[in-house]
Order: C-alpha cells, then sequence, then structure tokens
C-alpha cells in the first residue's frame, strides 16, 4: 500500500534545534513536575484494597460514591467497569484493615478500659493489636469494647498464659476494608442490593516492591536495547537510540502527572511497550540511513539522514496511523485501565515517532561532528611543523 505518491523532500533535520529545545524544556518540566508532585500511585504501588461490586439494579458510579461516603469511606474512589447496564464498580481505598493511626489510639483506651492491662500495642502493618491482661478476659467482651470504638473486628485471639506466668496474650485482629465497604454500602437494607464478586489487597511494603521492580524492568529493557542497537549498526548510533527511549518514557510519564490518572502496574506495561514501538521505529531509520551513507557517500550526514527520514515517512505513517487507529476504538469502547493503557500508547506512538526523527537522528549527528573535529584536531597534532 502507497500513501505517498510521489517521493518528498521535507528539510526535517534542519528544524532538529528548535526541536530539541522545546522537548527539552518539556522533559525538564516532566521531571521537575514528577519530583514536586508526583504520579497518583495506584493500588498495585501505594497499597490498599480494591472491591469490586455488581448492582443487582440500574446505579450510576455517582450514586455509589456518595453511599460509601455517607457510611464513613471518604477517601474511596470509584469507577465503572464494563458496560453502563452492567452496573459493575471498582472501588478502591487505602489501606488493608480498618485499623488506622486514629482509631488504634481509641482501640487501645477501650482496652485498657476493660481492666487491668498493659503492653497494649498497634501493629499497624498486620491490623492487629496485641495486649496484655493481669486476669482472663471474655473474647466476646474484648470484641464488643474494640467494636465500640469504631473498628471492624474479624476475630479476638485469647493466645492464653504468657510462658512467664505474668498474665494472659490476647490478640484482636481488625476487619480488611472490604467488610468495612460491604458495611457501608448495605447499611439500612434488609438485604444488600449487591454481590461482592472480587477482593484485592495489597499491602504497602508489597505495593513498594512492585514500584521498584516495575522500574527495573523498564531500566534492564532499555539497557538491552542500548546494547543491540550498539552492537547492530555501530556505537554512535547507541546513545541516540537511548535518549530517544528516555525522551518517551518521560513523554509519556507526562502524561500520567498532567492528568492523575492511576499510576499502576498497567502503566508500566505501557511504558514498556513504548521503548519497544520506540526503538523499532529508530531501527527501521537507522537502517535506511545505514544503506544511504553507502548509496551517497560524500554528502553530509545531515543530508543523507533527511534522505533516509524521506524514504521511509510513508511506511512510518501506515504503521503509526493503523496503530493509532486500533487504539482509538479503545478510547472510545474501553474504560478504567483499558483507557488508560489506549491513551498512554497514543501519546507513547505521536512522541515514538517524532523522537526517531528529531531525538535519535540529531544525537548521531552530532557525536559523528564530534568525531571528525577530534580527528581533524588529532591530524593537526601529528603534522610535522615546518622550520
Amino acid at each position: 500500500m502507497q500513501i505517498l505518491k510521489h517521493k518528498t523532500n521535507f528539510d526535517f533535520i534542519g528544524k532538529r534545534k528548535p526541536a530539541i529545545f522545546i522537548s527539552s524544556l518539556i522533559n525538564l518540566a516532566i521531571i521537575v513536575g514528577i519530583a514536586t508532585v508526583g504520579f497518583n500511585f495506584g493500588v498495585d504501588f501505594a497499597g490498599g484494597t480494591v472491591v469490586e461490586l455488581k448492582y443487582n439494579e440500574p446505579t450510576t458510579a455517582e450514586q455509589v460514591r456518595e453511599r460509601a461516603q455517607a457510611g464513613g469511606l471518604h477517601d474511596v474512589s470509584v469507577q465503572g467497569v464494563g458496560a453502563a447496564e452492567e452496573n459493575s464498580f471498582l472501588l478502591r481505598m487505602g489501606g488493608v484493615t480498618q485499623l488506622t493511626e486514629e482509631n488504634a489510639e481509641r482501640a487501645k483506651t477501650a482496652i485498657q478500659g476493660l481492666g487491668e492491662t498493659r503492653s497494649v500495642y498497634a501493629d499497624m502493618a498486620n491490623g492487629i493489636v496485641n495486649f496484655r491482661s493481669a486476669q482472663p478476659m471474655a473474647v466476646e467482651a474484648v470484641k464488643k469494647a474494640v467494636e465500640g470504638a469504631g473498628i471492624g473486628v474479624q476475630e479476638v485471639r485469647d493466645l492464653g498464659a504468657n510462658s512467664g506466668g505474668t498474665g494472659y496474650d490476647y490478640q484482636v485482629v481488625a476487619s480488611g476494608m472490604a467488610d468495612k465497604v460491604f458495611a457501608a454500602l448495605g447499611a439500612g437494607m434488609d438485604k444488600p442490593n449487591f454481590e461482592q464478586r472480587r477482593v484485592d489487597y495489597v499491602g504497602p511494603q508489597v505495593g513498594k516492591q512492585l514500584r521498584n521492580r516495575g522500574v527495573m524492568a523498564l531500566l534492564y529493557s532499555m539497557v538491552a536495547i542500548l546494547i543491540y542497537v550498539a552492537f547492530r549498526f555501530d556505537f554512535k548510533f547507541g546513545p541516540g537510540a537511548l535518549l530517544a527511549m528516555l525522551h518517551d518514557v518521560i513523554m509519556v510519564a507526562g502524561y500520567y502527572l498532567v492528568s492523575q490518572r492511576e499510576f499502576n502496574l498497567t502503566s508500566i506495561a505501557a511504558l514498556l511497550t513504548i521503548v519497544g514501538y520506540s526503538v523499532n521505529d529508530t531501527i527501521v531509520i537507522y537502517d535506511r540511513i545505514r544503506e544511504d551513507m553507502v548509496k551517497y557517500k560524500g554528502k553530509p550526514l545531515a543530508e543523507i539522514i533527511n534522505i533516509a527520514v524521506n524514504d521511509t515517512l510513508g511506511r512510518t505513517i501506515l504503521t503509526s496511523g493503523v496503530t493509532a487507529l486500533s487504539l482509538i476504538g479503545l478510547l472510545i469502547f474501553g474504560v478504567g485501565e483499558i483507557f488508560d493503557f489506549a491513551m498512554a500508547m497514543l501519546v507513547g506512538i505521536l512522541v515514538g515517532t517524532y523522537s526517531s526523527v528529531y531525538i535519535a537522528s540529531p544525537v548521531v549527528i552530532w557525536l559523528d561532528e564530534r568525531a571528525a573535529a577530534r580527528d581533524a584536531h588529532h591530524g593537526a597534532k601529528q603534522q610535522p611543523k615546518t622550520a
């Protein structure tokens, strides 16, 4: 399929300096924004709870959000899943258990009011309150006291007399956030008008680990691609491909920064895909540059790159256009993470095509000019001095 009927002769490389200047400013602004504002990390990275609910009657996300907030869930995020007639929603909120810094103090006070207790401390990571009592206690009384402090209780564990014989140990296990969601949305109903389909918990430590591994996977893939490009072409081509990839990753990260859409494992998948797409487009142009360097031996490198970019322009338009069309379909019909993935990919395709021309290629020219200047300087030093 031929997109361009006639050979084009656009001066792409002639505009490289203003293009690089603008790109540098935008990239710098995004980096500063990431350092100061930061991403809106999803449950995958920040930790928390995701609950999927399906209602038995027509319901909107706004109605679900209002009911959740009325039940005490003020930091909940509600998102529709699937078609509107399915009435399915994802609720995201921070925290894995109902135990927080604030209500942990109330729980301690409630437990201490039951009798002579000591060593009362809250294990926030696991949602447990541990304490020791001088006398045996009824677990139901402990449960009732803690629930009176505003904390759902999954169970109270009677650990028996401690090994030193100085008291009796107990553990109060707080309920998960999913239980609080169920209670808040079902309050005042004889029977809830929804069913709970899925519950996912991610602890803050696991979220941090996932985030770090995702970033490392991105870095490893970029290093591997740099090595591949350097060996396949020439070492002066490698830095251009690397900078183009960095440019594209930062620009797509800018989409998540500006829109404040959730940054999660799907976002890492989008960035990894963009890295592959970006280097693919760059390699196509690099291949043509290498062929034209032999074909047009003696011509300036900037002119050769211009010829190569114009020769591959039809292929670039066709490939990028077809990929973009499929993503537009996902943007129209997709919701939630599918929409975010498609939008990130669309931004990545646009900046990936741009960076292959205005980032990767100019770096090759700059390195070639530096090498020529270094050789000329080295040759001038070696010339014999005349008397």
